[in-house]
């Protein structure tokens, strides 16, 4: 089972997703690609310019560079971000979303890194001294963005109209706007995507082709969503209030 989807930046080759399995590694960096290695083409990059290295639940970078710093970003968060020195080793890295940057002339780099496989704990079992918490089936952070696009996909349905047909990304857009001022329709489109390979709705690494896009991408994960509860109406809170005069 994978843990990790690397997702190449443009020019960068394979450009389809890497899927990688815990203790798999990938080295990116100017050196041609083949099995292993994504081909980042750019004069300003190491031949060998570092590795990525799946475990179980998150991932670990490698700078090999003898004098750039690489930053990895959380696209989520305010900000946060951390630095990894020329020569680290190993760094492990603690974003279930991270972006890459790597500094390459006067230009900065980047490609995305998800762990879909960052588990939470039931926060409903109670606590057993010595014993190992239930990990969930389906571990949602309910703090994300990605959380907030499926609570806003499934709101029609929560309120009470079962067979409501589900918004569409514009409308996602414009009803998460307010609180989210950074959304538009290619943020929203990602979470949707992400959410298919954290959900387990596309195939596996064991499928040398991904395969087409997934039809019903969104009536899928709504279903999935309500059909064991992910997403309750308590949940609808969250999203900011609906405009005057309009329907929430």
């Amino acid at each position: 089972m994978y843990s990790i989807v690397v997702v190449p930046g443009p020019t960068m080759s394979p450009a389809a997703q890497i899927r990688l399995a815990p203790g798999q590694t990938l080295r990116f960096g100017r050196e041609s690609a083949g099995d292993g290695r994504l081909h980042v083409p750019h004069a300003g990059v190491s031949r060998s310019a570092g590795e990525i290295t799946a475990t179980g639940t998150y991932w670990s970078l490698s700078n090999l560079s003898r004098a750039s710093t690489y930053v990895v970003e959380n696209p989520e968060g305010a900000g946060e971000h951390i630095k990894i020195a020329p020569g680290r080793l190993g760094a492990p890295v603690p974003f279930e979303f991270a972006r890459l940057v790597l500094p390459a002339g006067s230009e900065l780099l980047t490609l995305d890194v998800w762990a879909p496989r960052h588990d939470y704990a039931d926060q409903d079992e109670p606590a057993e001294p010595g014993g190992e918490p239930t990990v969930l089936a389906f571990p949602l952070d309910r703090s994300s963005r990605y959380f907030l696009v499926l609570t806003a996909l499934c709101e029609p349905r929560l309120r009470g109209e079962p067979h409501a047909p589900l918004p569409t990304v514009e409308q996602v857009v414009e009803r998460l706007r307010p609180s989210w001022p950074g959304a538009n329709r290619a943020a929203v489109q990602w979470s949707i995507d992400y959410l298919a390979v954290k959900l387990r709705l596309k195939p596996g690494p064991d499928t040398a082709d991904p395969g087409p896009r997934l039809v019903g991408k969104k009536d899928t994960l709504v279903s999935l969503a309500l059909r064991f509860d992910l997403v309750r109406e308590h949940d609808l809170a969250a999203l900011p209030a609906a405009p005057t005069g309009t329907a929430p």
